[in-house]
């Protein structure tokens, strides 16, 4: 397969990747619709900084370490699916508490990067992307294998970037409109938490099953 080749069929399943709903996906359009365009694209910040952690991690040998190790990958999906059924819960508890933040108002830009930038590593599913595939995309030869990820990389992130950042200027737009409808924001928020805990307990069921 030619260079040229190879990375277009990289590009189709990152896409493709990217584009399933998950946690990144419903943190992004959480933090647009609930804080605004702004917060969503502080959201969308973290997630990308996220990956390129994930692909400095996979680099160093962590992703390998991880699978030699399966007690460390076991605990990350543990620490992951906690971490998401505890945003959801205090989400849920803020109730109609959201609805006087809206938009812009509800995180700060800085605090909802750090969250999205903890919620893209702990997901366990990049890691299992990190193991299962990147690496089929890295081939020995003349060019360096570090240039090989870096460009994977880049990749990678404009493409979470482009989906994303999409789904932050349409959840944005569909926050304003919320502005004067509290019932409609509590409702939203509340949805939005339910969801996220319900991902977390899908994380914590996948965990269970492998221990089992």
């Amino acid at each position: 397969m030619s260079v040229h080749a190879k990375l277009w069929l990289y590009f189709v399943v990152v896409f493709g990747i990217v584009a399933l709903p998950g946690l990144d996906m419903a943190f992004v359009m959480g933090s647009a619709m609930l804080g605004g365009r702004r917060a969503g694209l502080a959201a969308v910040a973290g997630i990308v900084s996220g990956g390129v952690c994930h692909l400095a991690m996979s680099a160093l040998g962590v992703a390998a370490l991880l699978r030699l190790w399966p007690a460390l990958f076991n605990a990350m999906l543990g620490a992951g699916a906690l971490y998401t059924a505890w945003i959801g819960w205090r989400i849920l508890r803020a109730g109609a508490g959201f609805a006087q933040h809206l938009p812009g108002k509800a995180c700060g830009m800085g605090a909802t990067f750090r969250r999205a930038l903890v919620t893209s590593l702990l997901n366990p599913k990049a890691y299992l992307f990190m193991l299962a595939i990147f690496p089929q995309f890295l081939r020995p030869g003349p060019e360096p294998l570090w240039t090989q990820a870096a460009l994977l990389g880049a990749i990678t992130a404009l493409t979470q970037a482009g989906i994303y950042g999409a789904l932050a200027w349409l959840g944005g737009r569909a926050g304003r409109s919320l502005e004067g409808r509290p019932g409609a924001a509590t409702l939203l928020a509340r949805a939005m938490g339910v969801l996220l805990i319900v991902l977390g307990s899908l994380s914590a069921a996948q965990l269970v099953r492998k221990l089992l």
